[in-house]
């Protein structure tokens, strides 16, 4: 399978799924699922409190975006 129908092959199974589930429902699950990780990341022992340990999830969830556009600004530029 080449590179190209992968990506089509992909494509559709996406549409199903939102098509059968719901683009919200798929969203919010995978927000979820990243915001626990940095939960995870920012307090592994577990020694804050939640408000605290949600507040700098937040915040290294921020800085991880603004590293990836940055990398994707980077690679636009050297094109």
């Amino acid at each position: 399978m080449t590179p190209g129908e992968r990506v089509l092959r992909a494509r559709a199974a996406a549409y199903a799924m939102h098509a059968k589930h719901g683009s919200r429902k798929a969203a919010l699950k995978g927000q979820a699922a990243l915001l626990a990780k940095f939960e995870r990341h920012v307090d592994p022992d577990g020694l804050l409190t939640p408000e605290e340990r949600r507040r700098r999830a937040v915040l290294a969830r921020r800085a991880h975006m603004a590293r990836l556009a940055l990398a994707s600004a980077r690679s636009r530029r050297a094109k």
